[in-house]
């Protein structure tokens, strides 16, 4: 865009010079006979409009000279011509008439740009200042400066001249010059002493040469030239033509106003004529107007210049007026006459402005205006203050100057009142037009600002948007201040019921505003270009601009509700049904699209497509042919005819199956909407055969980069039976998101495309969206996701295949760990075909596991009850490895024919508490397909385990029997509301025997335990190991029931299936599996559910639990265990002699390496500083061996073990009742797993009961170095105290 210089500027050029040489040149007042107009409307022209053509000279070159004796010459010049009786000034409501209708001109003119796009920033920005403007605003202008012309306090526009035109036909013609220039038919200004009545006349006798000869006119110019001398008498012939054709090229176009354009336009004047006229008027112009003013220029400066000019005269006017100073100021102000000194210094000012000597015409406009000043005669002073600043305009100098004469100028009309509005909006024009032509567009912008303040609607509507393009064209441009203008000037419009201009003014507001996060005023423009449109009648362009606010959630609950329904008034307006292109309302969340579909992977619900695909590739791994990608997993078995094999592109469905879309549809509104049919937009290209399936796939229907603009109505045909579509209705709330699935089921072989989806929003308005999305491969080549928007929705859709579907019966959605059922898979098959080899693969062997075809008839739970007279039920090796493998093969007959359903019996075992996700999947294969030979369906299931019984064990070493222990069995109840019942405690293998602790006695005291409630429980366990070699005997565990004596509970038998298949797993999950350690066992509690949790579903409630506690181990730190057997009560005789008495310490080493043992009797316990430091790591930290005292601290699994804490009976110091014999110390070492035997000897001096543990086992492991563990590098040496045996002995009676 190139901008004027501010530096260089040409004031002639300019366009305010250009209008200043066209607006303020010489009037010449006209006055013609009705036959000589007659004459000239044979052209469809008036006398005026004749001559208007020819009344500017671009090139005159006429020498001037006014007050200087130094000549200069004009190369440019302009007549007005003028009727007399328009030489009046224009009432206030003629003149916005006039304006008015200028601007609706331009409405109509400007209408068939309002169907194009709107502009775009670039292309106004590259637009020049001459086109940035429209023109129509540049003839505003000019009409608005010309309905001042004529005033009282202005001579510029006083008729300098006055032509009188008398046809030749008229009746004695002298005569009618002279009654023309009569004062009836004079201006009132000329009549009121405004204008000086003397003015310069000349007369033209106008002949038409089809109503007279030429000899007539020459006859009556003579008679003329007699009577009104020769140099003003001129005769003038028109009408010479036959009528050959329009002189339309004589541009009179612009100057025809008042009439209609016709064809008749000058027909009738041949070139004789026109060369006629223009030598008239130049004629007129050079050798009677400009002398005629010049002479009055000199006339008018000698006199100002004996009167007005000097130091002197100066003097004298100032006294002059000085009293005038005191007088009240009028409210018109004073009244001057042509004849007064004032009136004529500013005809001698405005003369020499219009022959362009602008000097001459600033020294009395300045002399003048202090004249005005004192007067207080403000309009006159206002005057000549806005034309000296027009003259240092044009002089070029003193910007300054000029820029405050035209600001006081500007000023001082307004002071005025409404009488000097209009003139101040006149001199606003003029002061910008001489900003805009130095550059100064900002503070031009800021003076049609101001003139916008004065002028009504309409006129400011134009000033402001005026004011837009200076700030458009400032450097830099001012974008924001642009439109905003814009927007002010197109609402001015609006009132001014000029609604295209409205419509313009906002359209090209729209590139500001357009991606910038002005929200609030962009929804301003679009929601009132639309209605505009609307009035107009342009429905489609209205529609269009409205739906960019109809997603407006930012706007208040009444905005939205006013912009909802203008829109919808607007759509039923049209008549039809209107289908919009990415409709806003209600949201679609593109990044919310899912595509499920299946081929070879079919789903139970679709709660399982959710699932990550990873997740279930990793679960059929072992179960689906070895491939490379989960697109092409069953291509590579395909024979060479299959035509999946000739475009790998493409997904693959099956006829008959139902392809499914996620979308969100939101509401940004805070009103409710009304969403109805919503549906896809599929195309399906239906192929008869798998010959030619390839090359009309790859030259058709696979086009990944197609583009879709053309509504939907024009691609789907209504009655395409080939295809299903569903259909959804649902009603959208304030801020609601809601997700639907759409389903598209295609029923016929070919290619599918699923290209968009479509709505219709409260039932007046279709909106449709095309899919896009980007199918370019990522840097190393692989596509997107699964569910990615990146992927391709072309589906090669082929022959229909036999599909199973499945589900798990009786699976609650809550259960307690440890809960025990029997469920069943059910799998149907619709189709018409057989399936066959079918495999299942569980990923949680834990909490599901298979059974067999003789699971389906179980009673549960009565199946588990141990039967007295069964036989040894040994688990086969086969189950264990069945479950181990996670993977399941049904048997090979098992096969599921076509319209039947297949049971499957499943255990369910809750291991573990928590949220639990466990996936099943089913494979099967199919006859007869060439297409697919396998499929899969693919289950997944979320259950919520809660806590039930919480149960630990502690095992001691009993320490009076070797291999035996003392087992606490602590329940916590860990429900908020459930109660359990207790069945069964069970020791799990053949090694372990348990028993009540005493057998007569119940262990249990209570057979519930409600919620909150803990028990502890205590039971002998034996190792049968030793036993069962001597017996022969087969344990396959051993059980304890639970509760009081007398209730009729039965055993469950846990080495049966499942339990001890669930066992298993938990041992697994549980730790490490060891075996032949008898140092582990594993325990299984069986309890069943009373009810009373409302979470669970009473019916489904399980009434079996099993709650396993696997690698229990023994408290015990030593690594041995010993014993001391003998004698517990003795008879002697102690009168005659003292007591022998043998005991045997029976020693066994439990640990995995040998032990060194040093076994010391002492007759009295050392103290305890005696001891040594093995004794104190042993014993002050309660690592010893055997039965412990239990304390219950805040829980009732703490367990702390505190040394027991023996009584002794005092004796004395001196004499010891009882002496160990033979040997104090014994040494041995022990291999892993062996016992022996030290014999001990005592000797009684005295009867009494004596504690015979004052011994003590010292022992050490020694193992190799790389075998050392953590835990036995710890406790690699130690000592404990001997067990309490108390020995009683009796004197014998005599």
């Amino acid at each position: 865009m190139s901008l004027p210089s501010e530096n260089k500027m040409d004031p002639v050029n300019s366009f305010l010079g250009r209008l200043l040489l066209e607006e303020l040149t010489p009037v010449v007042m006209v006055l013609s006979t009705p036959l000589a107009e007659d004459a000239c409307q044979k052209n469809g022209l008036n006398f005026v409009e004749m001559l208007l053509p020819f009344s500017l000279f671009n090139k005159i070159d006429v020498p001037v000279r006014t007050a200087s004796d130094q000549p200069y010459r004009l190369q440019m010049f302009k007549l007005q011509l003028v009727y007399a009786s328009d030489i009046c000034q224009q009432n206030y409501e003629a003149a916005e008439e006039h304006l008015k209708k200028v601007v609706c001109d331009a409405s109509e003119n400007a209408l068939p740009d309002l169907l194009s796009d709107p502009p775009q920033l670039e292309t106004i920005l590259s637009k020049s200042v001459s086109h940035l403007c429209p023109s129509w605003i540049q003839t505003f202008n000019k009409e608005l400066i010309r309905t001042l012309s004529f005033s009282e306090h202005e001579t510029f526009d006083h008729p300098v001249a006055c032509l009188l035109v008398v046809s030749s036909k008229d009746e004695q013609p002298v005569n009618r010059f002279v009654d023309l220039f009569n004062t009836d038919q004079l201006p009132s200004l000329l009549n009121d002493g405004a204008m000086d009545p003397k003015i310069l006349k000349h007369y033209l006798l106008l002949h038409d040469n089809q109503d007279g000869t030429p000899e007539k006119a020459a006859n009556i110019l003579a008679e003329m030239k007699t009577t009104f001398g020769s140099n003003d008498c001129k005769l003038l012939c028109i009408n010479s033509a036959q009528g050959v054709g329009d002189r339309r090229d004589i541009s009179w176009v612009p100057y025809k106003t008042h009439a209609s354009l016709s064809r008749e336009i000058a027909r009738f004047l041949d070139v004789d004529d026109l060369n006629g006229i223009r030598d008239f008027m130049l004629d007129l112009a050079s050798n009677h107007i400009i002398p005629h003013m010049e002479q009055k220029i000199r006339i008018l400066n000698q006199q100002v210049s004996a009167t007005r000019k000097g130091f002197r005269n100066q003097i004298k006017n100032l006294w002059w007026r000085k009293g005038k100073e005191d007088t009240p100021e009028a409210p018109n102000g004073p009244t001057y006459t042509f004849s007064s000194t004032e009136s004529q210094i500013r005809v001698l000012g405005d003369y020499a402005f219009m022959l362009r000597d602008y000097e001459l015409a600033l020294s009395n406009f300045r002399l003048l205006s202090t004249d005005y000043k004192l007067d207080k005669a403000w309009k006159h002073y206002a005057g000549v203050q806005e034309m000296s600043g027009l003259s240092y305009f044009m002089l070029d100098q003193s910007r300054k100057e000029s820029e405050y004469c035209m600001e006081n100028a500007f000023t001082t009309y307004l002071k005025m009142g409404s009488s000097g509005q209009r003139n101040a909006t006149r001199c606003g024009l003029w002061w910008a037009e001489m900003l805009k032509a130095r550059g100064q567009f900002k503070e031009a912008a800021s003076v049609y600002f101001r003139i916008s303040n004065e002028e009504p609607c309409l006129h400011a509507a134009v000033m402001l948007e005026q004011a837009s393009y200076c700030y458009l064209l400032s450097n830099p441009p001012l974008l924001r201040k642009y439109g905003f203008h814009l927007i002010l000037a197109g609402n001015r419009y609006y009132i001014s019921e000029q609604r295209q201009h409205a419509i313009r003014a906002y359209r090209n507001a729209l590139c500001v505003y357009k991606g910038n996060a002005w929200t609030y005023i962009t929804n301003h423009v679009h929601f009132n270009i639309g209605r505009w449109y609307a009035f107009l009648g342009m429905f489609d362009i209205a529609i269009k601009h409205m739906l960019e606010v109809l997603a407006c959630s930012h706007q208040s609950l009444a905005t939205q509700t006013i912009f909802l329904n203008d829109f919808f008034r607007v759509v039923q307006s049209m008549g039809k049904i209107f289908e919009v292109y990415k409709l806003q309302l209600p949201v679609i969340n593109m990044a919310s699209l899912k595509v499920f579909y299946e081929d070879t992977r079919t789903y139970a619900s679709s709660a399982d497509v959710q699932v990550s695909e990873s997740m279930w590739q990793a679960l059929e791994e072992e179960m689906v042919p070895s491939i490379s990608t989960v697109r092409s997993n069953w291509l590579d078995k395909q024979p060479k005819t299959s035509p999946l094999k000739k475009d790998n592109s493409s997904c693959v469905c099956v006829a008959g199956e139902a392809i499914k879309l996620d979308l969100e549809f939101k509401n940004p509104l805070q009103i409710s909407i009304s969403v109805s049919g919503v549906s896809l937009i599929c195309e399906l290209s239906a192929e008869s055969g798998a010959t030619n399936f390839g090359n009309s796939a790859t030259e058709t229907a696979l086009q990944e980069d197609a583009e879709f603009t053309e509504p939907p109505s024009c691609r789907d045909p209504s009655d395409d039976s080939s295809l299903m579509l569903s259909k959804f209705d649902f009603v959208l709330k304030g801020g609601e998101t809601k997700k639907i699935q759409l389903k598209v089921t295609p029923r016929v072989e070919g290619i599918l495309k699923i290209v968009g989806v479509r709505w219709t929003l409260s039932d007046s308005v279709v909106g449709y969206q095309y899919f896009e999305f980007d199918t370019k491969k990522n840097k190393k080549g692989r596509k997107g996701a699964r569910h990615s928007l990146q992927r391709n929705l072309n589906f090669i859709v082929i022959k229909g295949l036999p599909k199973l579907e499945g589900c798990i019966h009786h699976l609650p959605k809550n259960v307690f760990t440890g809960d025990l059922r029997l469920l069943m898979l059910e799998l149907r098959n619709q189709s018409e075909y057989s399936v066959k080899n079918m495999k299942m693969k569980i990923s949680h062997a834990r909490f599901l596991i298979p059974g067999s075809s003789a699971d389906l008839n179980l009673d549960f739970p009565r199946c588990l009850e141990k039967q007295i007279s069964s036989a040894s039920n040994d688990v086969p090796e086969n189950i264990m490895e069945k479950s181990r493998s996670l993977l399941f093969s049904f048997p090979n007959d098992a096969s599921i024919q076509g319209g039947t359903t297949f049971m499957w019996p499943l255990w369910f075992h809750a291991g573990l508490c928590g949220s639990i996700s466990f996936y099943v999947s089913v494979y099967y294969e199919m006859e007869n397909s060439t297409d697919m030979t396998y499929r899969t369906l693919r289950m997944h299931y979320n259950l919520e385990v809660l806590p039930s019984l919480d149960v630990s064990f502690l095992i001691s070493p009993c320490p009076s029997r070797l291999q035996e222990f003392l087992v606490r069995m602590d329940i916590v109840n860990r429900t908020s509301s459930e109660t359990f019942c207790l069945n069964q405690l069970s020791c799990v293998g053949d090694q372990w025997e348990i028993s009540a602790l005493p057998a007569c006695v119940s262990v249990c005291p209570t057979q519930s335990l409600s919620a909150g409630q803990a028990l502890s429980c205590f039971f002998k366990l034996k190792d049968c190991r030793r036993t069962n070699k001597e017996r022969n005997l087969s344990v396959q565990g051993s059980d304890v029931l639970l509760g009081s004596q007398g209730s009729n509970k039965v055993l469950i038998d846990i080495s049966r299936s499942p339990l001890v298949d669930f066992h298993h797993h938990e041992r697994y999950h549980q730790g490490k599996l060891v075996q032949g350690s008898p140092s582990i066992v594993d325990f299984i509690l069986i309890s069943r559910t009373l009810g009373g949790n409302p979470d669970i579903v009473p019916e489904a409630s399980s009434q079996l639990l099993s709650s396993h506690a696997c690698h229990c181990s023994i408290t015990s730190k030593s690594p041995i265990w010993w014993l001391m057997d003998g004698l517990r009560m003795i008879y002697h005789d102690f009168s005659t002699s003292f007591c022998e008495a043998s005991f045997c310490v029976t020693i066994h080493n439990c640990s995995e390496t040998s032990v060194s043992i040093r076994l010391a009797t002492f007759d009295s316990l050392p103290a305890i500083d005696q001891i040594s430091d093995a004794v104190q790591s042993s014993d002050l930290s309660g690592n010893q061996g055997g039965w412990h005292d239990v304390s219950l601290v805040d829980e009732i699994k703490v367990i702390s073990n505190v040394q027991a804490s023996h009584p002794r009976k005092p004796l004395s110091e001196s004499i010891s009742p009882y002496v160990w014999c033979g040997a104090s110390s014994t040494q041995l070492i022990l291999e892993p797993g062996c016992t022996a035997e030290v014999p001990l000897r005592i000797c009684i001096f005295t009867p009494g009961t004596y504690d015979l543990s004052n011994y003590e086992l010292h022992w050490k492991l020694q193992p190799s170095e790389e075998r050392l563990g953590n835990d036995v590098k710890r406790w690699s040496s130690g000592t404990s105290r001997g067990h309490p045996f108390y020995l009683t002995a009796l004197q014998c009676p005599s």
